[in-house]
């Protein structure tokens, strides 16, 4: 009888927690200062890193470019760099990766000891159903969008999937770097010029992933609010 009335308890007190809430905003702050300070320190990185890759606008060995890569020899359009010359590009990739390389740390440590990853994440049981329903959605195969909680289910494949991205530009970026001082890490990425070509690639991503969050965000205006002001508590 006791052990019933403590069970009836502890369930009342659960549902009195959920109605109160965790008192947590839909974006927190470490969440929205992190996110706008990735948006500059990635601006600043993709603008010198083209200025660097203007010194050597190709792909491959020298005597040995890759055939498959179409813009050999033409270096990206001028408004789009940062850094005047060479050296100027690399002082300002350097400097500024590792501002992006901190603010990670930051948002990692707090994503995972908040438990923001719960609710963040990718789970392909929880959410790849919603996932391929919502892509049918945005095609216009499908006239009803799935149900969703806190983010629906490509949200949350697209925001993982930058996430790992971001990992393997910092990797890449680390074997560009210093070739010889990581040597297995450039390994990993086929060589010097193979890390070229994955660090360069994933810039071209990180692009088509924030031209198409761009987009989603002006379908879906009180978003961007959120991330401003942090949004409703929970």
């Amino acid at each position: 009888m006791g052990g019933l009335k403590s069970r009836q308890a502890s369930g009342q007190l659960t549902r009195s927690k959920a109605a109160v809430g965790t008192g947590r905003r839909r974006q927190p702050m470490v969440i929205r200062i992190t996110h706008w300070c990735n948006l500059l320190f990635l601006i600043l990185m993709a603008g010198s890193g083209l200025q660097i890759l203007t010194a050597y606008p190709a792909l491959g060995p020298r005597g040995s470019l890759y055939s498959w890569y179409p813009f050999q020899n033409m270096p990206p359009p001028r408004p789009l760099t940062l850094g005047g010359w060479l050296a100027g590009g690399r002082h300002w990739h350097f400097a500024i990766a590792w501002f992006f390389i901190a603010n990670g740390l930051v948002y990692v440590i707090y994503f995972f000891f908040s438990g923001e990853w719960r609710r963040r994440l990718f789970h392909l049981r929880r959410d790849g159903g919603n996932a391929l329903r919502q892509l049918a959605y945005y095609l216009r195969f499908s006239t009803s969008a799935p149900p969703e909680d806190f983010y629906n289910g490509l949200q949350r494949l697209a925001y993982t999937g930058v996430l790992l991205l971001g990992v393997v530009m910092v990797l890449s970026g680390l074997a560009i770097y210093k070739p010889v001082q990581f040597h297995p890490l450039t390994l990993i990425f086929g060589g010097y010029d193979g890390a070229r070509v994955v660090h360069l690639l994933g810039l071209c991503l990180l692009g088509i992933f924030v031209v198409v969050h761009i987009v989603l965000v002006s379908l879906h205006p009180r978003e961007l609010l959120n991330m401003l002001g942090g949004g409703t508590r929970d």
